[in-house]
């Protein structure tokens, strides 16, 4: 395997960033968790669909969107504890006293009807483990 990192962090980079990836024919990508590609998720999904890359991405919202798989914390129960904290400040405790909380809660989830589209197979055992499986 050949790892190829191709910075993509404007506008600009998605289209010329994504076809360099079509161009070396490569057949699987992992979209890092980043706000600019939340807040660009429909595109991003739609530009690996169009270089057939068997993407993954860190928050279901891109499997929701289109995307191949992911596997990551749940942003729903991450913004359940910024709530929390909030919370927790407005009466009165100080910020600097408050536990650093990890995410307690990762799912997988696996989009067939893209899997079918890019000609992949899932293994059974992948699919058993996923926490949802959109058909």
């Amino acid at each position: 395997m050949q790892l190829l990192l191709v910075p993509i962090s404007t506008e600009v980079d998605l289209d010329p960033g994504f076809a360099t990836l079509a161009e070396k024919r490569l057949t699987a990508a992992l979209i890092s968790a980043d706000p600019f590609f939340n807040a660009r998720r429909a595109r991003v999904v739609a530009l690996a669909a169009h270089a057939r890359l068997a993407a993954m991405y860190e928050f279901r919202e891109f499997v929701d969107a289109g995307g191949l798989m992911s596997y990551g914390s749940n942003l729903v129960d991450g913004y359940r504890q910024v709530g929390v904290y909030a919370a927790r400040i407005l009466n009165g405790a100080k910020p600097s006293e408050l536990p650093v909380l990890q995410p307690t809660i990762f799912e997988l989830v696996i989009n067939l009807k893209t899997a079918e589209t890019l000609g992949l197979e899932i293994p059974p055992t992948l699919l058993a483990r996923a926490d949802e499986v959109i058909e």
